[in-house]
């Protein structure tokens, strides 16, 4: 009786951990992240606020769980990195690498953009993100250094493809300063595309 009596308790606690996440998700569809409150969270979540504080220690540790499983999704996305495949133009393949990015980007719009925010003040979402973009630029250099064809514009090839991942990044979240205001973001996401190719390759052609 007593495990399962455990076990019902733990079932109820997912559940609630679970409506608090799902109720974050909600909320930045509706509104930034700085004006949401514990008691907005706790509201749409229909669970008390002493409750979110037993699964949470604040908004930022929740945004911290919802980055974690977007990061986990785009692992996904890049674990079947491949190099430049014969017939593959430099230009083909950054889009490719690009729209990797972008698939998560556009599914995920309202978290890049609390994500983007949020950074600059909480450590352990810097952290999650940070890390993450480091396993992205190891596995990026690690085809580039495959390609025989590559001429990087520097022999600093990972400070090289960090730029470039930052430059994409903040295109992809429509940053105003990469984007422009009232701009249409494609004409933006073709300049990193073409940064890509001449950074990379220099914008040449090579045999594959």
């Amino acid at each position: 009786m007593t495990a399962e009596l455990n076990e019902t308790r733990r079932s109820r606690g997912d559940r609630q951990r679970e409506a608090i996440v799902t109720a974050v998700r909600e909320l930045l569809e509706e509104c930034s992240f700085a004006e949401m409150s514990v008691s907005t969270i706790s509201e749409r979540a229909g669970v008390a606020r002493s409750g979110f504080y037993f699964y949470f220690e604040s908004k930022y540790a929740v945004l911290a769980v919802i980055v974690g499983e977007m990061m986990a999704e785009l692992d996904k996305l890049t674990h079947d990195f491949a190099p430049r495949e014969a017939g593959e133009s430099p230009l083909e393949f950054a889009r490719r690498m690009v729209g990797y990015a972008a698939a998560l980007f556009a599914s995920n719009d309202p978290v890049m953009a609390a994500c983007n925010l949020a950074r600059t003040s909480d450590t352990q979402i810097r952290e999650i993100m940070d890390d993450f973009q480091d396993t992205v630029i190891d596995k990026i250099v690690g085809l580039v250094e495959q390609d025989a064809g590559a001429r990087p514009v520097t022999d600093d090839l990972r400070s090289l493809v960090r730029t470039l991942t930052a430059i994409t990044s903040m295109t992809l979240a429509h940053d105003s300063a990469f984007v422009g205001r009232g701009q249409d973001p494609a004409t933006a996401i073709e300049v990193v595309e073409q940064l890509w190719v001449h950074g990379l390759w220099r914008g040449g052609d090579p045999a594959a």
